[in-house]
C-alpha cells in the first residue's frame, strides 16, 4: 500500500488554552481502516475506541488482527 501523508494541525497559544486540534472525522477513519487493513467496521470502531485517532497505532493493530485469521 502506498505511503499516506497526513497533515496535523497543532494547537498554539494563539488558538487559546482551551482550543485543541480537531479529531479526524470518525466515519471516514473507520472506512479508511476497513479498506486499508481489511478488517470489519466493528473491529475498526473497537480499535478507535481503544487507541484513539493515532493512525500508526490503528493500522499496526488492525494488521495484527488480520494475521490472526
Amino acid at each position: 500500500m502506498g505511503d499516506v501523508t497526513t497533515t496535523k494541525k497543532v494547537a498554539t497559544m494563539a488558538d487559546g488554552p482551551d482550543k485543541l486540534p480537531a479529531a479526524p472525522d470518525h466515519l471516514s477513519l473507520v472506512q479508511r481502516l476497513v479498506k486499508e487493513a481489511n478488517i470489519t467496521e466493528e473491529q475498526a470502531r473497537e480499535l478507535i475506541a481503544l487507541l484513539g485517532y493515532d493512525w500508526a497505532s490503528l493500522i499496526r493493530e488492525a494488521r495484527f488482527l488480520t494475521r490472526k485469521r
